[in-house]
């Protein structure tokens, strides 16, 4: 990893147990915000978190006999999260946007605490976080849950087994981090979890967006779509964000489809879930990059509060972890995959009907006293609804805490909690409209060649699902392929 962490590289230590490691100029930095902090902590400069409490404690000084006792109070104080523990992999990149942001140099944490973060990380030390607890102005609990863990209190994960923390911090052949002064406040005043989430969440997306753009092609091929809506001189009367890149994409799955020939369309004009993919899509892919932009942001910069600012030698408080402008974005492609999610659902659902597609309803070959498809769209109804509901703003300020003091927030791990609750259900509908696109293929037995990418899905589809014929609990089959999206690479099937 180079010193400007990326999202890709966060995702390969949290999933693929990359290691991370402290450059000579990343601990140059370190150490110098750290003389900026000991030179204030020897002055009388009120500092907050240095020398003066948190939250409402703002107003109250510390003695100098108790600065580093603080810090040492100050994580377990905030280890107040509850629910389900949190993935490994979020705990990981969680621990490893804390790093990175501690690289950056503004939070003037001691080099052997980062160090020891650092340490546990690539030991697969990972301390149990529940989920729940943090409203997004600085992701305090998970944090504190994190650092309590690595103190050597409550538990972790080490290998597989879950274990008291000490134990794990034993086996692995590591210490409990020695926190001196302001070090236990770096630990926790950041948006670790938040980031660390929206990380691994773009990956899902990038993912998913790639098998989303085949399930299209071969919807279309099954349907026999007209391709005109993908013709760029009729994408560039009108260049809304994304939409020409969305067709040119899709143009090139299909290159080499027979549906390029004139006429070979079934209609002059499709239902607008076909019409108006490009648009949609493209849409989507513009939310996408903003959310994408808002996230590195966070990754490569310093949001600690106070700031250490070392070139000038200052500590500042300030608001920089904020992250209404990060929830926002992610908002707002929480509602861009709605409609994609809408126009997947409306797709599978014409492509079973006759009066749309002319094929045999719910793309049963035995004749209609076989259910066929049927059930399935209720399946595919229930997971539009849900994602529907899943978009719905999370980001509002919650209630006032720390006696009023801290009366704005981003509410930022909610938002990015649904968001992975968004993607798991679009990636099941994604799987239903390819095994229906690949039966409705088959009930056509179209006797011209399938764009390139349409016949690599439909090969996908059909080396992890077989066609439907006699009825068969169909639940096994979408989540099988769904599985199979979640950990294949599109391009390796192209």
């Amino acid at each position: 990893m180079t010193d400007r962490p990326t999202v890709a590289d966060i995702v390969a230590i949290a999933r693929n147990r990359a290691r991370l490691e402290v450059s000579a100029r990343a601990a140059s930095r370190v150490q110098g915000a750290r003389a900026v902090v000991e030179r204030y902590a020897a002055s009388e400069v009120p500092v907050y978190g240095l020398t003066t409490a948190l939250g409402a404690g703002v107003d109250t000084r510390l003695s100098n006999d108790d600065l580093i006792a603080f810090q040492r109070r100050t994580v377990p104080a905030r280890a107040v999260a509850v629910g389900r523990p949190a993935p490994t992999e979020v705990v990981r990149a969680m621990m490893a946007v804390r790093a990175v942001g501690m690289m950056a140099g503004g939070c003037g944490v001691s080099l052997p605490v980062l160090e020891g973060l650092v340490a546990a990380l690539n030991a697969g030390v990972h301390p149990i976080v529940p989920s729940l607890g943090s409203i997004g102005a600085g992701d305090l609990a998970p944090l504190a849950h994190m650092a309590d863990g690595l103190l050597g209190a409550g538990d972790a994960e080490y290998r597989g087994m879950t274990m008291p923390a000490a134990e794990a911090l034993a086996a692995a052949g590591l210490k409990p981090l020695d926190l001196g002064l302001k070090d236990g406040h770096a630990l926790l005043v950041a948006n670790s979890y938040s980031v660390g989430q929206a990380c691994l969440a773009l990956a899902d997306l990038d993912r998913l967006s790639a098998w989303l753009d085949l399930a299209v092609v071969l919807n279309f091929e099954g349907f026999r779509a007209n391709f005109s809506v993908l013709d760029d001189r009729a994408l560039a009367a009108r260049p809304a964000f994304g939409q020409r890149r969305a067709a040119e994409r899709l143009r090139g799955l299909l290159d080499g489809s027979g549906l390029w020939q004139e006429g070979a369309a079934r209609r002059v004009q499709d239902p607008l879930s076909y019409r108006c993919v490009p648009q949609v899509l493209g849409a989507c892919i513009h939310a996408l990059e903003e959310a994408r932009e808002a996230t590195a942001i966070e990754l490569a910069s310093s949001g600690d509060n106070p700031v250490v600012l070392a070139a000038d030698g200052l500590i500042l408080s300030h608001g920089n972890f904020d992250l209404t402008a990060f929830v926002l974005a992610w908002e707002r492609l929480g509602q861009a995959l709605v409609h994609v999610a809408t126009g997947t659902a409306y797709r599978t659902l014409k492509i079973m009907s006759p009066g749309f597609s002319d094929l045999p309803r719910f793309l049963t070959p035995l004749g209609q006293s076989r259910t066929g498809s049927a059930t399935v769209q209720k399946t595919v109804s229930a997971m539009e609804a849900e994602i529907r509901h899943l978009a719905l703003p999370a980001s509002f300020a919650p209630l006032p805490a720390a006696d009023g003091v801290e009366d704005q927030a981003s509410m930022a791990p909610s938002v990015m909690a649904k968001t992975a609750g968004i993607v798991e259900r679009l990636r099941y509908l994604v799987a239903i409209e390819l095994i229906a696109s690949a039966q409705a293929v088959d009930l056509r037995k179209i006797d011209v060649a399938l764009g390139r990418g349409a016949a690599a899905a439909h090969r996908f589809v059909r080396d992890h699902v077989p066609m439907l014929e006699e009825d068969r609990a169909q639940g096994h089959d979408f989540i099988r392929l769904a599985d199979a999206l979640q950990h294949t690479d599109p391009a390796d099937i192209l």
